[in-house]
Protein backbone atom coordinates (compact mmCIF):
# COMPACT_ATOMS: atom_id res chain seq x y z
CA UNK A 1 0.00 0.00 0.00
CA UNK A 2 1.55 3.30 -1.08
CA UNK A 3 0.01 6.43 0.37
CA UNK A 4 0.85 10.04 -0.51
CA UNK A 5 -0.65 12.43 2.01
CA UNK A 6 -0.02 16.14 1.87
CA UNK A 7 -0.79 18.14 5.00
CA UNK A 8 -0.79 21.82 4.84
CA UNK A 9 -1.75 23.83 7.71
CA UNK A 10 24.52 -0.20 31.40
CA UNK A 11 26.76 1.58 33.24
CA UNK A 12 25.50 4.54 35.28
CA UNK A 13 21.77 4.25 35.91
CA UNK A 14 19.56 7.12 36.94
CA UNK A 15 15.95 6.33 37.77
CA UNK A 16 13.06 8.74 38.12
CA UNK A 17 9.36 9.01 37.35
CA UNK A 18 7.27 11.77 35.85
CA UNK A 19 3.83 12.38 34.48
CA UNK A 20 3.46 13.12 30.77
CA UNK A 21 0.82 15.74 30.08
CA UNK A 22 0.90 15.09 26.36
CA UNK A 23 -2.13 16.30 24.43
CA UNK A 24 -4.66 14.87 26.86
CA UNK A 25 -2.56 11.91 27.97
CA UNK A 26 -1.79 11.79 31.69
CA UNK A 27 0.55 8.83 32.13
CA UNK A 28 3.22 8.32 34.78
CA UNK A 29 6.53 7.54 33.07
CA UNK A 30 9.64 5.78 34.31
CA UNK A 31 12.90 7.35 33.09
CA UNK A 32 16.36 5.80 32.96
CA UNK A 33 19.58 7.43 31.74
CA UNK A 34 22.73 5.32 31.35
CA UNK A 35 25.50 4.36 28.95
CA UNK A 36 26.02 1.32 26.74
CA UNK A 37 29.48 0.14 25.62
CA UNK A 38 30.13 0.70 21.94
CA UNK A 39 31.69 -1.97 19.76
CA UNK A 40 34.99 -0.10 20.06
CA UNK A 41 36.84 -0.19 23.39
CA UNK A 42 36.72 2.96 25.49
CA UNK A 43 33.56 4.41 23.92
CA UNK A 44 30.37 4.72 25.97
CA UNK A 45 27.07 5.62 24.28
CA UNK A 46 24.52 7.68 26.17
CA UNK A 47 21.01 6.21 26.17
CA UNK A 48 17.78 7.43 27.75
CA UNK A 49 14.65 5.31 28.16
CA UNK A 50 11.10 6.42 28.93
CA UNK A 51 8.12 4.13 29.30
CA UNK A 52 4.84 3.94 31.21
CA UNK A 53 5.59 3.19 34.87
CA UNK A 54 3.17 0.26 34.85
CA UNK A 55 4.56 -1.35 31.68
CA UNK A 56 5.42 -4.97 32.50
CA UNK A 57 5.62 -6.63 29.09
CA UNK A 58 7.52 -5.49 26.02
CA UNK A 59 6.83 -6.04 22.33
CA UNK A 60 8.55 -5.06 19.06
CA UNK A 61 5.66 -2.90 17.87
CA UNK A 62 5.76 -0.90 21.11
CA UNK A 63 9.53 -0.34 21.27
CA UNK A 64 11.27 2.57 19.55
CA UNK A 65 14.81 3.94 19.21
CA UNK A 66 15.53 7.52 18.09
CA UNK A 67 18.82 8.90 16.74
CA UNK A 68 19.79 12.49 16.00
CA UNK A 69 21.20 14.33 12.98
CA UNK A 70 24.55 15.78 12.01
CA UNK A 71 25.12 18.49 14.58
CA UNK A 72 22.99 18.31 17.73
CA UNK A 73 22.43 15.51 20.27
CA UNK A 74 19.23 13.53 20.71
CA UNK A 75 18.00 14.55 24.14
CA UNK A 76 17.80 18.31 23.55
CA UNK A 77 15.37 17.90 20.66
CA UNK A 78 13.61 14.57 21.18
CA UNK A 79 13.26 14.92 24.95
CA UNK A 80 13.21 18.69 25.52
CA UNK A 81 10.04 19.69 27.35
CA UNK A 82 8.33 22.42 25.33
CA UNK A 83 4.75 23.41 26.02
CA UNK A 84 4.65 20.87 28.83
CA UNK A 85 5.96 17.77 27.05
CA UNK A 86 8.59 16.38 24.66
CA UNK A 87 8.18 14.15 21.61
CA UNK A 88 9.64 11.35 23.73
CA UNK A 89 6.93 11.98 26.34
CA UNK A 90 4.28 11.99 23.63
CA UNK A 91 5.25 8.54 22.32
CA UNK A 92 5.96 6.96 25.71
CA UNK A 93 2.69 8.32 27.07
CA UNK A 94 0.87 6.30 24.44
CA UNK A 95 2.19 2.99 25.68
CA UNK A 96 5.66 2.78 24.12
CA UNK A 97 9.06 1.78 25.46
CA UNK A 98 11.09 4.65 23.96
CA UNK A 99 14.87 5.12 23.72
CA UNK A 100 17.14 7.87 22.46
CA UNK A 101 20.80 7.52 21.54
CA UNK A 102 23.68 9.98 21.31
CA UNK A 103 26.32 8.74 18.88
CA UNK A 104 29.96 9.02 19.94
CA UNK A 105 31.12 12.63 19.75
CA UNK A 106 27.67 13.99 20.54
CA UNK A 107 25.85 14.96 23.71
CA UNK A 108 26.71 12.86 26.75
CA UNK A 109 28.43 10.04 24.85
CA UNK A 110 32.21 9.63 24.78
CA UNK A 111 33.96 12.22 22.66
CA UNK A 112 36.76 10.69 20.56
CA UNK A 113 40.29 11.72 21.55
CA UNK A 114 40.57 13.84 18.37
CA UNK A 115 38.06 16.27 19.88
CA UNK A 116 40.55 17.10 22.64
CA UNK A 117 43.00 18.32 20.00
CA UNK A 118 42.85 21.21 17.53
CA UNK A 119 40.38 20.28 14.79
CA UNK A 120 42.95 20.75 12.02
CA UNK A 121 45.28 18.13 13.52
CA UNK A 122 43.10 15.21 12.39
CA UNK A 123 40.82 14.18 9.56
CA UNK A 124 37.02 13.93 9.88
CA UNK A 125 35.74 11.63 12.62
CA UNK A 126 32.51 9.63 13.17
CA UNK A 127 31.61 8.76 9.60
CA UNK A 128 28.45 6.89 8.67
CA UNK A 129 29.95 3.43 9.16
CA UNK A 130 30.97 4.31 12.71
CA UNK A 131 27.52 5.74 13.47
CA UNK A 132 25.84 2.57 12.20
CA UNK A 133 28.07 0.48 14.49
CA UNK A 134 26.94 2.61 17.42
CA UNK A 135 23.30 2.11 16.45
CA UNK A 136 23.92 -1.63 16.13
CA UNK A 137 25.39 -1.76 19.65
CA UNK A 138 22.39 -0.01 21.17
CA UNK A 139 19.82 -2.00 19.17
CA UNK A 140 21.44 -5.23 20.36
CA UNK A 141 21.32 -3.92 23.92
CA UNK A 142 17.61 -3.06 23.72
CA UNK A 143 16.63 -6.35 22.08
CA UNK A 144 18.51 -8.34 24.71
CA UNK A 145 17.23 -6.19 27.56
CA UNK A 146 13.59 -6.59 26.53
CA UNK A 147 13.75 -10.11 25.11
CA UNK A 148 12.42 -9.04 21.70
CA UNK A 149 13.64 -9.69 18.16
CA UNK A 150 12.96 -6.34 16.45
CA UNK A 151 11.95 -2.73 17.17
CA UNK A 152 10.89 0.54 15.54
CA UNK A 153 13.54 3.02 14.37
CA UNK A 154 13.19 6.82 14.07
CA UNK A 155 15.91 8.98 12.54
CA UNK A 156 16.12 12.72 11.93
CA UNK A 157 18.20 14.24 9.10
CA UNK A 158 21.61 12.50 9.03
CA UNK A 159 19.95 10.03 11.36
CA UNK A 160 17.81 8.90 8.42
CA UNK A 161 20.95 7.76 6.57
CA UNK A 162 22.33 5.89 9.57
CA UNK A 163 18.95 4.33 10.45
CA UNK A 164 18.30 3.64 6.77
CA UNK A 165 21.67 1.93 6.48
CA UNK A 166 21.00 -0.17 9.57
CA UNK A 167 17.53 -1.11 8.32
CA UNK A 168 18.92 -2.12 4.93
CA UNK A 169 21.64 -4.25 6.52
CA UNK A 170 19.42 -5.77 9.23
CA UNK A 171 15.86 -6.00 7.88
CA UNK A 172 14.99 -8.77 10.34
CA UNK A 173 15.58 -6.38 13.25
CA UNK A 174 13.29 -3.55 12.13
CA UNK A 175 9.55 -3.49 12.76
CA UNK A 176 8.85 -0.01 11.31
CA UNK A 177 11.10 2.78 10.06
CA UNK A 178 10.43 6.53 10.34
CA UNK A 179 12.60 8.87 8.26
CA UNK A 180 12.04 12.45 9.43
CA UNK A 181 13.64 15.02 7.06
CA UNK A 182 15.51 12.36 5.08
CA UNK A 183 18.84 12.93 3.38
CA UNK A 184 19.26 11.70 -0.18
CA UNK A 185 21.39 12.66 -3.20
CA UNK A 186 22.16 16.38 -3.35
CA UNK A 187 21.65 18.51 -6.44
CA UNK A 188 23.98 21.22 -5.13
CA UNK A 189 27.67 20.86 -4.18
CA UNK A 190 28.71 21.53 -0.62
CA UNK A 191 30.22 24.96 0.06
CA UNK A 192 33.29 24.20 2.16
CA UNK A 193 36.38 26.24 3.07
CA UNK A 194 39.50 25.34 1.07
CA UNK A 195 41.91 22.79 2.46
CA UNK A 196 41.56 19.42 4.22
CA UNK A 197 38.38 18.75 6.18
CA UNK A 198 39.18 18.92 9.92
CA UNK A 199 38.12 16.41 12.57
CA UNK A 200 35.20 18.48 13.82
CA UNK A 201 33.48 21.83 13.36
CA UNK A 202 32.11 24.45 15.73
CA UNK A 203 28.70 26.15 15.71
CA UNK A 204 27.75 29.38 17.50
CA UNK A 205 24.32 30.17 18.89
CA UNK A 206 23.82 32.86 16.26
CA UNK A 207 24.69 30.45 13.44
CA UNK A 208 22.27 27.89 14.86
CA UNK A 209 19.41 30.42 14.79
CA UNK A 210 20.27 31.61 11.29
CA UNK A 211 20.36 28.07 9.95
CA UNK A 212 17.04 27.26 11.64
CA UNK A 213 15.23 30.15 9.91
CA UNK A 214 16.83 29.65 6.50
CA UNK A 215 14.11 29.55 3.84
CA UNK A 216 11.31 30.85 6.09
CA UNK A 217 9.42 33.84 4.59
CA UNK A 218 10.27 37.01 6.48
CA UNK A 219 6.67 37.62 7.51
CA UNK A 220 6.42 34.11 9.00
CA UNK A 221 9.63 34.02 11.06
CA UNK A 222 8.28 35.81 14.12
CA UNK A 223 5.56 33.26 14.85
CA UNK A 224 7.33 30.10 13.73
CA UNK A 225 9.04 29.29 17.04
CA UNK A 226 6.91 29.87 20.17
CA UNK A 227 8.38 32.34 22.65
CA UNK A 228 11.25 30.94 24.68
CA UNK A 229 11.55 27.67 22.78
CA UNK A 230 14.71 28.51 20.85
CA UNK A 231 16.39 29.79 24.00
CA UNK A 232 15.44 26.65 25.93
CA UNK A 233 16.82 24.45 23.16
CA UNK A 234 20.04 26.35 22.56
CA UNK A 235 20.83 26.56 26.29
CA UNK A 236 20.25 22.82 26.78
CA UNK A 237 22.16 21.88 23.63
CA UNK A 238 25.27 23.98 24.23
CA UNK A 239 25.37 22.77 27.84
CA UNK A 240 26.11 19.24 26.54
CA UNK A 241 29.55 20.44 25.36
CA UNK A 242 31.36 21.90 28.40
CA UNK A 243 34.63 22.30 26.48
CA UNK A 244 32.94 24.27 23.72
CA UNK A 245 31.05 26.36 26.27
CA UNK A 246 34.38 27.64 27.65
CA UNK A 247 35.33 29.22 24.33
CA UNK A 248 34.57 32.85 23.52
CA UNK A 249 32.03 33.04 22.07
CA UNK A 250 30.63 29.70 23.31
CA UNK A 251 30.39 27.01 20.63
CA UNK A 252 29.10 23.51 20.15
CA UNK A 253 31.56 21.03 18.62
CA UNK A 254 30.29 18.41 16.15
CA UNK A 255 32.21 15.63 14.36
CA UNK A 256 32.87 16.15 10.65
CA UNK A 257 32.42 12.55 9.52
CA UNK A 258 28.95 13.47 8.28
CA UNK A 259 30.38 16.31 6.18
CA UNK A 260 32.88 13.90 4.64
CA UNK A 261 30.02 11.51 3.84
CA UNK A 262 27.99 14.27 2.20
CA UNK A 263 30.93 15.49 0.14
CA UNK A 264 32.09 12.07 -1.06
CA UNK A 265 28.75 10.28 -1.36
CA UNK A 266 25.50 12.25 -1.21
CA UNK A 267 26.86 15.23 -3.18
CA UNK A 268 28.74 12.92 -5.55
CA UNK A 269 25.69 10.91 -6.66
CA UNK A 270 26.62 7.83 -4.59
CA UNK A 271 24.06 6.62 -2.01
CA UNK A 272 25.46 5.10 1.17
CA UNK A 273 22.70 2.47 1.37
CA UNK A 274 20.27 0.68 -0.92
CA UNK A 275 16.62 1.56 -0.08
CA UNK A 276 15.38 -1.55 -1.90
CA UNK A 277 16.88 -3.66 0.89
CA UNK A 278 14.55 -2.07 3.45
CA UNK A 279 11.57 -4.36 4.03
CA UNK A 280 9.92 -2.71 7.04
CA UNK A 281 6.92 -0.39 6.64
CA UNK A 282 8.46 3.05 6.13
CA UNK A 283 7.26 6.60 6.75
CA UNK A 284 8.92 9.59 5.08
CA UNK A 285 7.92 12.88 6.67
CA UNK A 286 9.29 16.39 6.19
CA UNK A 287 8.25 20.05 6.27
CA UNK A 288 7.85 22.28 3.25
CA UNK A 289 10.31 25.03 4.29
CA UNK A 290 13.11 22.53 4.95
CA UNK A 291 16.27 23.86 3.27
CA UNK A 292 18.65 21.28 4.79
CA UNK A 293 16.90 18.29 3.22
CA UNK A 294 14.68 19.79 0.49
CA UNK A 295 11.58 18.06 -0.83
CA UNK A 296 13.37 16.70 -3.90
CA UNK A 297 15.33 14.36 -1.62
CA UNK A 298 12.22 12.76 -0.14
CA UNK A 299 10.59 12.62 -3.56
CA UNK A 300 13.61 10.80 -5.00
CA UNK A 301 13.91 8.38 -2.09
CA UNK A 302 10.25 7.39 -1.82
CA UNK A 303 9.97 5.37 -5.09
CA UNK A 304 13.23 3.54 -4.30
CA UNK A 305 11.63 1.83 -1.28
CA UNK A 306 10.50 -0.95 -3.60
CA UNK A 307 10.47 -3.74 -1.01
CA UNK A 308 9.03 -1.94 2.00
CA UNK A 309 5.95 -3.74 3.25
CA UNK A 310 4.19 -0.43 2.71
CA UNK A 311 5.28 3.18 2.63
CA UNK A 312 3.87 6.63 3.26
CA UNK A 313 5.03 10.15 2.36
CA UNK A 314 3.80 13.15 4.37
CA UNK A 315 4.51 16.86 3.98
CA UNK A 316 3.87 19.31 6.83
CA UNK A 317 3.08 22.89 5.89
CA UNK A 318 4.79 25.92 7.46
CA UNK A 319 7.66 24.06 9.02
CA UNK A 320 11.43 23.82 8.66
CA UNK A 321 14.03 21.13 9.13
CA UNK A 322 13.44 21.70 12.85
CA UNK A 323 9.63 21.44 12.84
CA UNK A 324 10.09 19.11 15.84
CA UNK A 325 10.39 22.30 17.95
CA UNK A 326 8.04 24.68 16.10
CA UNK A 327 4.40 25.70 16.29
CA UNK A 328 3.31 22.87 13.96
CA UNK A 329 5.25 20.13 15.72
CA UNK A 330 2.06 18.37 16.82
CA UNK A 331 1.39 17.47 13.18
CA UNK A 332 4.76 15.68 13.10
CA UNK A 333 3.92 13.91 16.35
CA UNK A 334 0.40 12.86 15.35
CA UNK A 335 1.25 11.60 11.87
CA UNK A 336 4.21 9.61 13.17
CA UNK A 337 2.08 8.19 15.97
CA UNK A 338 -0.64 7.17 13.54
CA UNK A 339 1.95 5.28 11.49
CA UNK A 340 3.40 3.56 14.57
CA UNK A 341 0.03 2.66 16.09
CA UNK A 342 -1.75 1.15 13.11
Amino acid sequence: MNTLRLIFCLCVLQFCALTAHSQGTDVKLTVESYTVPAKDAGIELYVRNKRPADMKTFAPERTLLYVHGATYPSETAFDLELGGFSWMDYIAGRGYDVYLLDLRGYGRSTRPAEMDQPAKDNGPIVKGETAVRDIEAVVEHILQRRGIEKLNLLGWSWGTTTMGSYAAQNPQRVNKLVLYAPVWLRKEPLKLPPGPLPAYRTVTREAAKQRWLNGVPADKQKDLIPAGWFEAWVDATFATDPAGAKQSPPVLRAPNGVIDDIQNFWAAGKPKYDPSKITAPTLIIHADWDQDTPAYMSQALFPLLTNAAYKRYIVIGEGTHTVIMEKNRIQLFKETQLFLDE
